[in-house]
């Protein structure tokens, strides 16, 4: 009876843990954007609210949680507060299967750090994150605006292909691991000896560009094109509601799709790699600390180099966002699977 308890225990914290990192972390990822794009257009980015602006997005949460809550005279009221519901529970339960580090022990208690092994856990990484598209959809539909429901069509079209190619995209990872379970595939990358990136660069490839348009990020932001759309289907969002949209989408988002690409290919927790030789850990002195301080520069890499491109490269337009996920990332992927289902066997 008392090892239920601190199951259950040791569950509540993961949770607490995981909703700080991904409600607290990624608010302050729009500093992180903010400061990041100023120094990249050579200007201070926010100085005023704390020492270089570190307290703005408090400031920014305080002034969106005053705002006057509006809603469209004839829009639908439940569907319209659902959509909020639909994009920002999925994105945070996808933390559920990210593992942070291997398993450590505490007074006797083995504790893995992640919040549930599941065996399918990849499976539940993308039917997740593929309620992204209803959300989105009833945002627009429920506001009865056309501004807002020619962005979410736009969005809708842009997930659904993307997720085609980022679903093929990540087979070749989990053939060579041989498991759905996202613990199971960074154990088998330090077992192997081997970053799945090294033997699956276009797999790698073709996922970075489908985490940017799943995540509505510039070049693949169509739905949010200012000068057609207002800004898309958050038009009729106000307050904290509006402020919803983007935390989700831009960065939340970004963080478990990032976290996900460093569990695939990566070696998540592991340190600098030398394919099929083994590994160098330059941060050794951290001691049992360095697994997750490896983890977290590695999403911090890709979340930085995600901004980078922001700040970067011009929007598509629609038409060459669908034709590239169709005509390019989908033909790759598939491509992929099949030069790994060839080779894997004789590697392994």
């Amino acid at each position: 009876m008392e090892s239920v308890w601190i199951d259950l225990l040791v569950v509540f914290l993961k949770i607490i843990v995981i909703l700080a990192v991904a409600l607290g972390v990624g608010a302050y990822l729009t500093w992180v954007e903010r400061k990041v794009a100023a120094h990249i257009q050579r200007r201070p980015g926010p100085m005023v609210v704390g020492w270089h602006g570190l307290l703005q997005p408090i400031a920014d949460g305080l002034k969106l949680i005053t705002k006057e809550d509006l809603f469209p005279r004839y829009g639908n009221r439940f569907l319209y507060n659902l959509a909020l519901v639909l994009a920002l529970v999925p994105a945070t339960l996808v933390f559920a299967v990210v593992p942070f580090g291997p398993e450590f022990e505490v007074f006797g208690y083995k504790v893995k750090p992640i919040l549930t092994d599941v065996n399918v856990g990849i499976l539940l990484v993308f039917g997740l994150g593929s309620l992204a598209v209803y959300a989105i959809a009833l945002a627009g539909w429920a506001s009865n605006s056309k501004y807002p429901l020619i962005g979410s069509m736009r969005k809708a079209g842009v997930i659904i292909s993307y997720e085609v190619a980022i679903t093929f995209a990540v087979m070749g990872p989990l053939i060579l691991a041989g498991t759905l379970s996202t613990y199971e595939i960074v154990q088998s990358q330090i077992e192997q000896k081997l970053w799945y990136v090294w033997v699956q660069p276009i797999a790698f490839v073709v996922y970075m560009f489908s985490l940017l348009a799943e995540t509505g990020r510039i070049p693949f932001d169509i739905q949010e094109a200012e000068a057609e759309l207002v800004t898309g289907f958050t038009v009729e969002y106000g307050g904290m509601k509006f402020g919803i949209f983007p935390l989700v989408e831009w960065y939340i988002e970004v963080l478990t799709l990032s976290a996900i690409g460093v569990v695939l290919f990566l070696g998540g927790w592991s340190p600098i790699n030398i394919p099929f030789v083994g590994f160098v850990d330059p941060l050794f002195f951290l001691g049992p600390l360095s697994p997750y301080v490896w983890f977290l520069l590695k999403v911090t890499a890709l979340f930085l180099f995600i901004l980078w491109l922001h700040w970067t490269l011009p929007r598509y337009r629609i038409d060459q966002i669908t034709e590239i996920a169709w005509k390019v990332m989908l033909p790759l992927a598939l491509f992929n699977i099949v030069i790994t289902s060839i080779i894997a066997p004789l590697i392994w």
